[in-house]
């Protein structure tokens, strides 16, 4: 009985360590195809995961900042202009100021939105 208990609590332990894993691994490759201002990359990458920018964009950060600062800082207006178009335009409204300390251009698409 308590070899029954200790495997499952094993199993159990590797799952959640190889889901964790996985999705560091998943921010890790989005923020690189932001880094890289790869859209064409970030959407394939996106569309097999079955994921979508508006539900992962809360939860994700690259090098501290959200997804958007990251493209901003990054230089990567393709992939910026890209993740203004998916967000909600609430969420778009509140990061202008930041968006403008680091690219006037990207701020710009989101005030248009």
């Amino acid at each position: 009985m308590k070899k029954i208990i200790l495997l499952s609590a094993v199993i159990a332990a590797s799952l959640l360590t190889t889901t964790s894993a996985n999705a560091n691994n998943m921010t890790l490759r989005i923020c690189e195809y932001v880094q890289a201002n790869d859209k064409s990359r970030l959407r394939s990458f996106l569309k097999q995961n079955k994921l979508k920018i508006r539900n992962i964009y809360d939860g994700l950060e690259c090098n501290g900042d959200n997804l958007l600062i990251f493209a901003a800082k990054s230089k990567a207006l393709e992939v910026g202009e890209f993740i203004i178009g998916k967000l909600p335009a609430k969420k778009v409204k509140t990061e202008i100021d930041n968006l403008a300390k680091h690219s006037a251009h990207l701020a710009e698409e989101a005030r248009d939105r």
